[in-house]
């Protein structure tokens, strides 16, 4: 199994850590496919860390810097952790505040914008008259 799974879903990147312990050294790979990806044009990002035990503050800093990058990009970096995340070292150093946090890849992927394609046609009809009309 590699140590980071890449997906993509509907413009979105989905990335899963398959580390029972993220440290520098995995940060360092971790951000250099991240920033590939960004590179390409995700920036809206979901991050699984459901499989990643702990992590240590390399791997929080390389959160935060991908935090900023897609933020300057008008896009959003969400987390996931299946409700662990009260005590991991994001929430005891206040990291944790800066983040989106859900508690599945379903849930974080809910939470952008219907893409239009997926609206229903009551719904289109509804935005398609707004648009038209300003």
């Amino acid at each position: 199994m590699k140590n980071f799974e890449i997906r993509h879903h509907l413009g979105h990147l989905i990335t899963t850590v398959n580390l029972e312990k993220a440290t520098f050294q995995e940060a360092i790979e971790f951000k250099s496919l991240i920033d590939d990806e960004i590179d390409q044009g995700f920036n809206n990002i979901i991050i699984s860390l459901n499989g990643c035990e702990s992590f240590d503050s390399a791997f929080i800093g390389v959160l935060v810097v991908i935090w900023k990058k897609v933020q300057a990009r008008g896009g959003s970096l969400k987390l996931v952790k299946n409700g662990k995340f009260d005590h991991s070292v994001l929430h005891l150093t206040g990291a944790i505040e800066i983040f989106e946090k859900y508690d599945s890849i379903q849930e974080a992927l809910e939470s952008y914008s219907t893409p239009i394609d997926q609206l229903n046609a009551s719904e289109f009809l509804k935005q398609a008259n707004f648009f038209k009309n300003n």
